[in-house]
């Protein structure tokens, strides 16, 4: 199969189960509210040696406080770290910014009666910061806490919501030359940041140094993706890199749904292709072993094998 002259080859990325969540952070102005969320979804890359992937999904269309905001996706491997990881960062990244509040994001991607939604508390923890001064306040069928700071008050909502959702979908750019690859990706990445309910978490949106599961080290759970690095094609086994293939990019998604995941694909590989330049698509799997979601890159690009 080709697009545009790029081969996409008959594989699949293969995906997981995670839980998400959308949290909406406010300020008094746009340029503190950015600070807000790039503050609290930094060092988000990977579960792998952070815990949880993160990304700033967009201004928020609309925010509970009437004030500037971003919507912000959290994915981690369990409901427990979800919560866990993300009471510190609150407490740690955001609520030490300026002018910052905190509210839970809404999940019209999920039905309301959904079983796989859940809550789980911040507000409520968090409010004993407040040494004693911290007060409430009800609003509808919801609670908020008010905690004094030294720049006046720290508002956040008392429960947050989070559901499953599915981390990991990918395809793989290959390219003659990293400036190519590297404008089809930024062409990608551009697509894909026009929908709502899929996060990039990697610097950009993509990463450079893509991984495989295991090492020669005992020591290290993964370690580089030798069989796509260039500079090592002629010493690896196996290299899936022919003469002439001089940079690879991948673009990792998380979602909260496997649809919009298979959609942020679908969108990110045809404006790669539309870019001219690249190669070849490919995509990462483990031999459909480890992970319960198969995005099969033909079937998300309406052709057959």
């Amino acid at each position: 199969m080709q697009i545009n002259g790029v081969i996409i080859e008959d594989t699949f990325a293969e995906a997981f189960g995670m839980r998400g969540c959308r949290l909406t952070v406010t300020a008094p102005s746009d340029r503190w509210a950015l600070v807000a969320a790039q503050a609290i979804t930094g060092f988000a890359t990977s579960v792998i040696g952070c815990g949880i992937e993160a990304d700033v999904e967009g201004a928020s269309p609309a925010t509970p406080d009437g004030r500037p905001g971003y919507d912000c996706l959290f994915f981690a491997n369990s409901a427990d770290g979800l919560a866990g990881t993300l009471l510190n960062r609150v407490g740690q990244a955001l609520m030490t910014t300026v002018g910052s509040a905190c509210f839970s994001g809404a999940l019209p991607e999920i039905p309301e009666d959904s079983a796989d939604i859940s809550k789980f508390e911040i507000g409520s923890k968090l409010r004993f910061f407040g040494d004693g001064y911290q007060a409430s306040k009800v609003i509808g069928n919801i609670r908020y806490w008010r905690l004094p700071v030294m720049d006046g008050e720290f508002l956040i909502e008392e429960t947050f919501s989070m559901t499953r959702g599915v981390g990991g979908g990918n395809f793989l750019m290959v390219g003659p030359s990293h400036a190519v690859t590297l404008a089809a990706a930024e062409a990608a990445v551009d697509a894909i940041r026009h929908l709502r309910g899929v996060a990039l978490p990697f610097p950009g949106g993509m990463v450079r140094s893509g991984s495989q599961v295991g090492s020669r080290y005992k020591f290290l759970k993964a370690s580089t993706n030798i069989l796509y690095c260039p500079t090592i094609r002629s010493r690896v086994t196996g290299s899936e890199l022919l003469e002439g293939d001089n940079a690879v990019l991948e673009i990792v998604i998380d979602g909260l749904n496997e649809a919009l995941v298979g959609q942020a694909m679908r969108v990110g590989i045809e404006a790669a292709c539309a870019c001219g330049g690249i190669r070849k698509i490919t995509a990462g799997n483990y031999g459909g072993k480890l992970g319960k979601f198969h995005f099969h890159l033909h079937q998300l690009l309406g052709g057959d094998a």
